[in-house]
């Protein structure tokens, strides 16, 4: 249907691709007047590549590079990026998305070299260039990787050897801050060495990728065992594998760890690639994958302690992902703050228990587990939506100082590094 049309003009098209006739001189030829909107079929061939179109009624279906993509008519009114429709320097669109026709269709289309001229009903000429639209379709989205990462277990990681990067090189010059970042990006988890031990320099430290988060706990915190907050966290127990405030809507993106003081025994960091094991989960037994990534869950924190009263709760599934490409892009994983399970049916939430018990055993195996003894003067990154953390209990005193980073300006502040993020 692609490719057969009985009519000379049709034939008379295929002589001159056999021909090796340049999408130039094809634009030369009149066969357009030949074909009804629906049935316009156009091809183009040169040494370097090749273009197909087709008008349907209600879509345009463009073959380029091997990619066979389809576009509403509507969507290409409304991304058109000429100066009436969109500012180049602001990079947003001018064009009221509202004012153009539902059922609005081309009038002609034509091609130049490696762009595609539209033609409405109303005279307005739109643009594209091929690679844009291969990009920037469906189908081009659906094969890409919004988020390029290496997924790894402790012997992964411990082979990668994957270097700190130094406090100074860090805060003073680009090439360490690049570095840091794509180690971060990558692999969830990123180290600053040689950090001044104080609670100031590791706030400095922080400000250097982002702005900080101020949430319940403040914009810095500062704890030892004291009890202080209604959280196991602030005791000497050991810690289970989880990630934080997912009783948040959005939980918090970055995690920052400085061991300022440890006078004692135990205590070291566990941590583990959560997307690692999601994806054991996804190869082993994928209707459970697709279960957690679907089922939505109630987290909840509830503090009474001094002048501490919180209520938060946040809703969402284990797993999410981006509907378009299945690429997983945040974990929420927390024994501890899960709430009651109410937004499910009875066999629905059996399903759910199995698929989770499926999830905790690929986390809790040993060989996913890396451990760490942080230190004063080594500072730990961690990607909060993708790295589990924990603690083996310990004794004596210990000084911890961190915050959490908004997730947004850490990528942002990759993406201005020329960071794909």
């Amino acid at each position: 249907m692609w490719y057969h049309r009985l009519s000379y003009v049709q034939r008379r098209l295929w002589d001159l691709l056999q021909a090796g006739v340049t999408s130039s001189t094809l634009q030369k030829t009149s066969f357009r007047s030949g074909f009804p909107l629906s049935s316009h079929c156009c091809h183009t061939a040169s040494k370097s590549q090749k273009c197909a179109w087709q008008l349907h009624e209600d879509h345009f279906e463009l073959k380029y590079l091997n990619t066979v993509m389809r576009f509403d008519y509507v969507w290409l009114r409304d991304h058109c990026r000429s100066a009436s429709c969109y500012n180049s320097k602001t990079h947003q669109r001018s064009l009221d998305t509202a004012s153009v026709d539902l059922c609005i269709k081309p009038k002609a289309i034509r091609l130049d070299e490696t762009t595609l001229f539209f033609t409405w009903p109303d005279g307005h000429i739109t643009r594209y260039d091929l690679d844009w639209l291969v990009k920037n379709s469906y189908e081009g989205q659906k094969q890409k990787v919004i988020q390029p990462r290496i997924l790894w277990n402790a012997e992964i990681y411990q082979q990668a050897q994957v270097p700190s990067v130094d406090y100074h090189s860090f805060l003073g010059t680009k090439e360490g801050l690049k570095n840091f970042l794509q180690n971060f990006l990558l692999y969830g988890i990123a180290f600053v060495e040689n950090v001044p031990p104080t609670q100031e320099h590791t706030e400095k430290l922080a400000e250097r990728i982002s702005l900080i988060r101020e949430t319940i706990y403040g914009r810095m915190w500062y704890f030892t065992s004291d009890f202080s907050r209604d959280d196991t966290a602030y005791t000497k127990l050991a810690l289970d594998r989880h990630t934080d405030t997912t009783y948040f809507q959005e939980p918090c993106g970055i995690q920052v760890f400085h061991c300022l003081k440890h006078d004692g025994t135990g205590g070291r960091t566990l941590l583990v690639d959560g997307f690692y094991a999601a994806q054991q989960v996804l190869q082993k037994a994928p209707e459970e994958f697709e279960l957690l990534s679907k089922v939505p869950l109630k987290h909840e924190y509830i503090e009474n302690v001094g002048e501490c009263h919180n209520h938060m709760i946040g809703v969402g599934p284990v797993l999410n992902i981006y509907p378009w490409n299945k690429e997983l892009y945040l974990i929420r994983y927390n024994n501890y703050d899960r709430g009651v399970i109410n937004t499910v049916p009875y066999d629905v939430a059996h399903r759910w228990y199995t698929a989770h018990r499926t999830l905790t055993i690929e986390l809790r195996r040993p060989e996913n587990e890396f451990w760490v003894k942080l230190k004063p003067g080594k500072v730990l990154f961690i990607d909060n939506w993708r790295i589990l953390h924990g603690r083996e209990s310990f004794t004596g005193y210990r000084q911890l100082c961190g915050c959490y980073l908004t997730r947004d300006d850490v990528l942002n502040t990759a993406r201005l590094l020329g960071l794909q993020a």
